[in-house]
């Protein structure tokens, strides 16, 4: 696959205050959301202006695709994922972007969706940069 380069990309400033870059993939960047309720991943997809599955063009969105598969794997191996869900909402960060999260039954927000669920329980230093790594060790 080949990377898609965009000028001047910036992650919208929520996304990038609720999550931790991992790395970038081919077509997204790959972030890890700081919640640790939950296995979460989130790929911004690195095209200006883009809102809306449709504003990628047919070569993005399948490596948009491949990047939701290859995560998807990841987070369906980890103990206890029962279940995933991945959704792109943008209701209020307008920026094209997926949440892939990792659930179960007894997830503290099951069976209703992660988000609005609460207060995220952050990470601590040394475990947000432990979890950083051996995502970037997956996806290589």
């Amino acid at each position: 696959m080949t990377e898609v380069a965009t000028i001047d990309f910036e992650v919208d400033s929520r996304l990038a205050a609720d999550s931790v870059f991992i790395a970038d993939g081919p077509l997204s960047q790959i972030r890890l959301m700081n919640d640790a309720r939950f296995p979460w991943i989130v790929l911004v997809p690195r095209a200006n202006g883009a809102s809306e599955w449709i504003d990628l063009d047919g070569a993005q969105q399948r490596l948009l695709l491949a990047e939701i598969n290859q995560v998807s794997q990841h987070l369906k191996q980890k103990p206890g994922v029962t279940k995933l869900n991945i959704g792109a909402l943008g209701n209020i960060v307008p920026q094209l972007h997926v949440h892939v999260v990792g659930r179960h039954p007894e997830d503290a927000a099951w069976p209703g969706p992660v988000w609005g669920s609460g207060a995220a329980q952050r990470f601590d230093a040394d475990v947000l940069a432990e979890r950083v790594e051996i995502w970037r060790q997956r996806l290589r």
